[in-house]
């Protein structure tokens, strides 16, 4: 019987710092505006998630238009290169130090799977900084459809070629992962709690602070 396990990979499995890099691209105008870095970073990731709940559109236009929307309510100007210079991080971001261990020992009796809010091309490079291969890679750009939409996962699934209830799905998202993947009957969750934030009875799944024991968790 096939087991297998998929992975939300920004945050996850890929150290996703794209905060600092943002306020440090910005720190100029945030200090001439007199703009709080932290409320700034708020409205951005707000942005970043409401965007995906409207229609698709392609994962760096996502992110400019976000990074656009943000600046302009806390009075910060805008340029196109404010945008591409958050794009073209993202390839640049390579895995937690635990990760590619981890999956090396699940590879032995899972199958593995991503799941992700991205484009294929910039996810390529994030794999291979991760180092270690995967059975199956599925974006929101194959999809046309990012997470927490039930049809991004119905999707994955339907690639994999598993039913929910064969999967266990593993990452940092609550509300991206845990909950929709809750609501969808999947085998097993597990929420990676890195910035140890609170969770809810109302869910069922597990919880790590990192991947380190994940596969002891899963039996590996």
């Amino acid at each position: 019987m096939r087991e297998i396990v998929t992975f939300d990979a920004y945050g996850t499995l890929v150290d996703f710092r794209l905060n600092g890099p943002a306020v440090e691209l910005l720190k100029d105008r945030i200090a001439e505006v007199g703009v709080d870095t932290q409320e700034f970073l708020d409205t951005f990731n707000v942005m970043r998630f409401q965007a995906v709940l409207e229609d698709y559109r392609p994962y760096d236009e996502v992110l400019r238009s976000s990074m656009e929307k943000s600046m302009r309510r806390h009075g910060l100007r805008y340029q196109d290169s404010d945008g591409d210079a958050v794009v073209a991080l993202i390839p640049t971001f390579g895995p937690f130090p635990e990760v590619p261990d981890a999956l090396r020992r699940l590879k032995n009796r899972y199958e593995i799977a991503i799941i992700s809010n991205t484009q294929d091309h910039l996810i390529k490079k994030n794999i291979e900084l991760i180092g270690v291969e995967f059975d199956h890679v599925i974006t929101a750009e194959q999809a046309r459809a990012y997470k927490p939409s039930r049809e991004a996962f119905e999707y994955a699934f339907k690639k994999i070629d598993a039913a929910p209830a064969q999967v266990i799905h593993v990452a940092q998202g609550w509300e991206y992962d845990i909950i929709p993947g809750h609501d969808l009957g999947l085998k097993r969750l597990v929420w990676i709690n890195r910035r140890g934030l609170p969770g809810s009875p109302a869910y069922q799944y597990e919880e790590l602070p990192d991947m380190t024991k994940l596969p002891e968790l899963l039996g590996c």
